[in-house]
């Protein structure tokens, strides 16, 4: 390791000099790590160590041992490049992204403006991504404003330092319809009204899905409608527009008069006389509206359901999500607030049912705040007691256990939940009551290995727990040495879970022993 480090020797210069590898077969062992193929680089290890000799007995592959390394050397060698093969980077991939890092560090601090509407344009296809995006230009002081027929492009641009939203990320709007909005726009004016705009438009580019999609997003709020108002009469606009264009090629029909044009011409008629305005109704409550807006955005840009609570939601919790990203920065301080006891606030914007071994259900719940969106674990028997409150779109406020785990989201495992008109005070003592109900009849997973340090199955092991989170101990019972350890983390136990396990692991290997 001291000649190693000394002369600087890259791994493909490591595996060449010690194991007697030749250009093209390390190469190979380049790739394998570069692919993070573990199972062809357990196989070259043996190589690298006691080298390779083909069926006539000659030698391909020297390895350490005849090149003067002991047995344990090689093997910590090998081992030290397995992991550095974990981060490793290419050099020349490495250079040109940190000129890009210095290079987008350098815009964003002196043109946070257009660097921000030039990153979220980058995204438009990942809604989560843009959503994150705009939160970062809250972060910043950057207002990012609402779709605007007369003022918005495809991608999202600068407006006055703001940045105006693009209409390629309103669903069911496509690039070449904007782009035909845009050029009649910039060669014939802005857009005076919506009767306006659909008679300027080709027929076309106006059909209901667009129409409707932009209304809802609130493309048409500058013109003096409002969005109830279009939804309820924009139907009535196209079909008046499109008679009046057939009424305007009536005179030129000649030859075919005496063929279909005559049914034509007396539908044409009939709609002589009509009216394309749009008729004034009360817009839509501010919910319904804003739930409009995230169907076809992804997201809300006018304004947040959770507004009007704002300040109630800033009094009566002890956490959100900007508090908790925030702490996130400092790793200790982020760990440490595993086990917890939070109380939180926000809406259920997603609710996923799940079975459990004993065909009891729990639920999963995306609970998002003015901030941002966390996970919350409702198990059985604290979804039996609120199953009438825990439903999509309900605002609620929620009494839990913080779960955190390095290199994962927080989730939050419920333990009283309320609804926001709710202004009674939590349970002091529910967290007894709580962990009580957990320890009755608690099941335990125990899973066998071989090997301790087999850390290849070990990893793949615990990758399938951190995916079901919960309240259930999990013991790994080894072989070699012929020990018991306790997991440092809980699990729910379900059927597939253990099926998961099952594709890494011998059925005999599972175990759920019941306390």
């Amino acid at each position: 390791m001291e000649i190693i480090s000394k002369s600087y020797l890259s791994l493909l210069e490591v595996v060449r000099e010690l194991g007697g590898y030749s250009y093209g077969r390390s190469d190979l062992v380049r790739r394998a790590m570069g692919k993070k193929k573990m199972d062809v680089m357990e196989e070259e290890r043996q190589y690298f160590i006691h080298g390779k000799t083909d069926e006539n007995g000659n030698i391909e592959i020297a390895g350490c041992v005849r090149n003067g390394v002991d047995e344990q050397t090689a093997n910590k060698i090998f081992d030290d490049m397995i992991d550095f093969a974990k981060y490793a980077f290419n050099k020349s991939h490495a250079a040109a992204y940190g000129v890009i890092a210095y290079e987008t560090a350098y815009l964003k601090a002196h043109y946070p403006v257009e660097f921000m509407a030039a990153l979220i344009t980058s995204v438009m296809g990942n809604t989560d991504k843009v959503v994150e995006y705009i939160r970062e230009c809250n972060a910043l002081n950057i207002k990012v404003l609402k779709p605007d027929i007369n003022k918005s492009f495809a991608k999202f641009s600068v407006e006055d330092n703001n940045i105006r939203f693009g209409l390629a990320a309103v669903k069911n709007v496509g690039v070449n319809i904007i782009n035909n909005i845009v050029i009649e726009r910039e060669q014939n004016g802005e857009f005076t009204d919506f009767i306006n705009l659909i008679k300027r438009l080709d027929s076309k580019d106006i059909n209901k899905r667009v129409i409707e999609s932009l209304i809802k997003c609130g493309g048409f709020d500058e013109m003096g409608y409002n969005r109830a108002s279009l939804m309820m009469g924009y139907e009535k606009v196209l079909e008046s527009v499109s008679l009046e264009r057939k009424k305007n090629i009536k005179g030129q029909i000649s030859l075919f008069d005496g063929l279909d044009g005559l049914g034509q011409n007396e539908e044409i008629d009939r709609f002589e006389n009509s009216t394309t305005s749009i008729a004034s109704i009360q817009e839509f409550e501010e919910r319904e509206k804003l739930a409009l807006e995230k169907e076809v955005l992804g997201m809300y840009v006018s304004g947040h359901p959770l507004s009007e609570y704002e300040k109630e939601l800033e009094t009566r919790t002890s956490l959100n999500t900007k508090k908790l990203n925030e702490v996130k920065e400092n790793l200790d301080k982020y760990l440490a607030m595993d086990q917890e006891n939070v109380i939180i606030g926000g809406m259920i914007s997603n609710k996923r049912i799940q079975t459990t071994k004993r065909n009891e259900i729990m639920a999963f719940l995306e609970v998002e705040d003015l901030y941002g969106s966390i996970e919350v674990i409702v198990f059985p028997r604290t979804l039996q007691q609120y199953n009438t409150i825990v439903n999509e779109e309900n605002i609620v406020y929620i009494k839990g256990r913080l779960s955190i785990q390095e290199e994962e989201n927080a989730k939050i495992i419920a333990q009283e939940i309320k609804d926001i008109s709710d202004k009674t005070p939590f349970l002091e003592n529910k967290k007894k009551i709580y962990n009580r109900q957990l320890n009755e009849n608690r099941e335990n997973l125990f899973i066998k290995i071989d090997d301790i340090n087999d850390k290849e199955k070990l990893e793949r092991i615990e990758n399938i727990l951190k995916l079901y989170p919960g309240n259930e101990q999990v013991f790994l019972c080894t072989t070699v040495p012929k020990k018991k350890y306790r997991w440092n983390g809980n699990v729910t136990i379900s059927k597939v879970l253990v099926d998961n396990l099952k594709q890494i692991l011998n059925e005999n290997c599972i175990k759920i022993v019941t306390q």
